[in-house]
Order: structure tokens, then C-alpha cells, then sequence
């Protein structure tokens, strides 16, 4: 077995930049195939922030867009912040309901 051919793990280092690289490509293409495993079985979820619900873009039934630019909002006594937006009807842009947390004051 030459260096080139062994892992990471080891104690010997690559042989060449070639070899580095060429582990580096291998392990990224395995990530991106873990991936696609993944969005086939609709096991891969993103995340999403922004400032209001979403007015473009398609979107599936249970997406959530977290607020990047929370806030306290109501009135005295039953004050909350808009953690996000979860999408209900999946379209263009779909229908979002804002996801809310009380604050208690």
C-alpha cells in the first residue's frame, strides 16, 4: 500500500497534493450523495431566515422561515416575539402563519 492510498486517519502524510485533493473531492462527492439520499427520502431540511414570511419562491407544507429580526410586539399582558413563519398551503409563495412565543409581559 502506498501513503497515497491510506486515510486521514493515519499518522503518514500525503505523498503529494494530488493525493490530498483527490481525498478531499472523494469526500465531498460523498457528502453530496449522502444529500440526494436524503432529499429522495424527504429526511433534508434547510434553514431559512428573514425579516417577513416569504411573498416568492415555491414552498412545501411544513417549511419554516425563522425571523432573523425578532421583536416584542402586542399589548400590555399578552406581548409575544415572531420566532417565524411556518408554511400551511405548499405554492407560490404558499400561505404562512406566524409562529409566536409570549413573553409573559
Amino acid at each position: 500500500m502506498t501513503r497515497r492510498a491510506m486515510l486521514p486517519q493515519s499518522t503518514q502524510p500525503f505523498d503529494s497534493y494530488e493525493g490530498r485533493l483527490n481525498f478531499q473531492l472523494n469526500r465531498e462527492i460523498g457528502d453530496l450523495k449522502d444529500k440526494d439520499e436524503q432529499i429522495r427520502m424527504n429526511r433534508l431540511s434547510a434553514y431559512n431566515s428573514a425579516i417577513a414570511a416569504p411573498t416568492g419562491n415555491v414552498w412545501a407544507i411544513g417549511d419554516i422561515v425563522r425571523n432573523s429580526a425578532p421583536a416584542e410586539a402586542g399589548g400590555a399582558g399578552s406581548k409575544y416575539v415572531i420566532v417565524g413563519w411556518i408554511c400551511t398551503v405548499s405554492g407560490t409563495p404558499g400561505t404562512w402563519l406566524e409562529m409566536r412565543t409570549l413573553t409573559g409581559n
